[in-house]
């Protein structure tokens, strides 16, 4: 059986609770451990298709997709309602239209430090999301005796990502996602899966994606130049189909010596 049939029988039944629910909650089947356990940061812009670069890389490499929007949404849809001190505190700034402080976004990741150890590797995404947070990361997986391998962006023309995101139709029933060129339903305008009216959210207009971009920038630049000058950079095209992608950013980590 090759690696990527092994990497995926091995993930296909992580549900990754203990990242989503923190606490005490374990995973029903955490990856097991690898010789080389790697961590990595993931970076990309609203449209470069960072989450399905994370899944595939997950089922070439093995290891969790630790993603922080994931968590606030999860604790946001619990019908318990039940989260930690530190994302309590984040949905609370978020429900009141405020920034999350960077010591609340370390703390909820903190809260989390054993999945951060996991055996397997995991792929940090949404975080860190400023230089500050990247300090603090560094500094915290000193702690743990622990390093970073390498952080991936994921690089895409503005007039492309305009494209992708501007075709985008969202179900308004079950929220199932479609692209008027990409993945377009079978009858226009109309889910495939329920029936529902696919509508294009306010944000994926072109107005509002040059908008969300250019705070993108102002908000990454200096993210990607503090990773750039410790050397554990590596950008990838994100033009392309999934699998390509996937593969030019497992030989850039390969040639790297990440893998």
């Amino acid at each position: 059986m090759d690696r990527q049939s092994k990497m995926t029988m091995n993930n296909a039944k992580n549900n990754r609770a203990a990242w989503l629910r923190g606490g005490d909650a374990e995973c029903d089947a955490p990856p097991k451990p690898v010789k080389r356990p790697r961590r990595l940061v993931l970076l990309g812009a609203p449209g470069s298709g960072k989450g399905t670069q994370a899944e595939l890389l997950v089922r070439n490499l093995g290891g969790c997709h630790l993603s922080t929007g994931d968590i606030f949404r999860t604790a946001s849809c619990s019908e318990d309602k039940v989260a930690s001190p530190a994302v309590r505190e984040a949905l609370d700034a978020m429900a009141k239209g405020e920034l999350v402080r960077d010591e609340t976004v370390l703390d909820m990741v903190r809260e989390r430090a054993a999945c951060l150890r996991c055996g397997g590797g995991v792929l940090l995404d949404g975080f860190p999301r400023t230089v500050a947070q990247a300090d603090a990361l560094a500094d915290f997986l000193i702690q743990q005796n622990l390093r970073l391998d390498a952080v991936i962006n994921f690089e895409l023309p503005i007039d492309t990502i305009v494209r992708r995101l501007g075709g985008r139709r969202t179900c308004s029933d079950c929220r199932a996602v479609f692209h008027t060129e990409s993945h377009p339903p079978r009858e226009e305008g109309v889910c495939d899966h329920c029936g529902g009216a696919l509508l294009q959210r306010d944000d994926d207009r072109p107005e509002a994606v040059l908008v969300r971009m250019a705070a993108y920038e102002r908000e990454t630049a200096p993210l990607i130049e503090y990773y750039r000058r410790r050397g554990l950079l590596l950008n990838v095209s994100a033009d392309g189909s999934p699998e390509t992608v996937c593969e030019r950013a497992v030989r850039l980590l390969e040639a790297d010596g990440a893998v």
